[in-house]
Parts: C-alpha cells; sequence; structure tokens
C-alpha cells in the first residue's frame, strides 16, 4: 500500500524539551568509538574555543528517535515498518551542539516521493535551543520498499 502523501508537508508538534549533558555526550562518543578530547574534556573544548564540551555531529540522531515515533507509527501514514530500511541522514549545523544546551525540536514530514518500486520519506526538524536559537536542521530519508504506487 501507498504512503499517505496528504502528509507531505505535515509539522508535528515539538517534541519535549531534551537537556544535552557532558556525560551523555561522552556515552554517545563512547558508542561511535571517537576519542576526540573535544567530545571528553572541557578545558580541551575551551581551549579550541567553545564554551563547553561539543557534541559529535551525528549525535542529534539521539532526537530523530525522540521526536521520530509520532511521525512514523501514525496509522493513517500507512507506513509498514517491516518494509523500512533507513536511506540518508543529514544534519545542517549553525553552531555546534554544546553540553548545557537545552533543545526543541519541531518535525515535519517534508516529502514522500516514489523511486521505482519504493518510496522515498524524507522527515525534517528545526533544531533550536529553548531560547529560541536555531542550532542545526536534521533530514532523515527512509526507504518503504515495494509500496510505490505502480501504473497499469
Amino acid at each position: 500500500m501507498p504512503l499517505n502523501k496528504g502528509f507531505e508537508g505535515r509539522e508535528f508538534a515539538a517534541a519535549p524539551p531534551y537537556e544535552v549533558t557532558a556525560e551523555s555526550i561522552r556515552e554517545f562518543a563512547d558508542a561511535i568509538g571517537d576519542p576526540n578530547p573535544l567530545y571528553r574534556d572541557e578545558a580541551a573544548a575551551k581551549e579550541a574555543g567553545y564554551e563547553a564540551i561539543i557534541a559529535p555531529p551525528t549525535y542529534l540522531t539521539k532526537l530523530n528517535f525522540i521526536y521520530s515515533a509520532e511521525m512514523m507509527l501514525d496509522p493513517d501514514l500507512g507506513l509498514n515498518y517491516a518494509l523500512v530500511v533507513h536511506g540518508e541522514q543529514e544534519y545542517e549545523y549553525r553552531r555546534p551542539v554544546k553540553a548545557g544546551d537545552v533543545l526543541i525540536a519541531t518535525p515535519k514530514i517534508a516529502a514522500i516521493t516514489a523511486k521505482g518500486r519504493n518510496e522515498l520519506l524524507v522527515t525534517e526538524a528545526v533544531i533550536r535551543t529553548a531560547d529560541g536559537e536555531q542550532v542545526a536542521v536534521a533530514r532523515s530519508t527512509i526507504v518503504s520498499r515495494g509500496t510505490a504506487p505502480q501504473e497499469g
């Protein structure tokens, strides 16, 4: 069954605020095997010109798991998770995420397009601090395998 194109452009409620801690940054850096001192050592981060420990570029994936459930699990979208594979992830940063940030993501379904027998579902989230400063835009593409409308 094809995805519901009526969801294209639909914005969803902002995710609850997420507090970035130095500990969560270190844990994430450990999980991805990145020893960069900017992700672990406040003195190194300050020496490099940052206010606090900064997060690896893919750290915002943590927020993706928080805000994407409401979009993806809406039964009216018609997404069958058994047919889904991850296609692509990208982040467009205004500045690095740092320990002490309180982030709020406002997600939407940016596009639903057919490519052969598959459909590409692109989600986008504007990520701001609790004070309203835009930090990043996160985009994710998932592939819904074999659900594209077929002619004839």
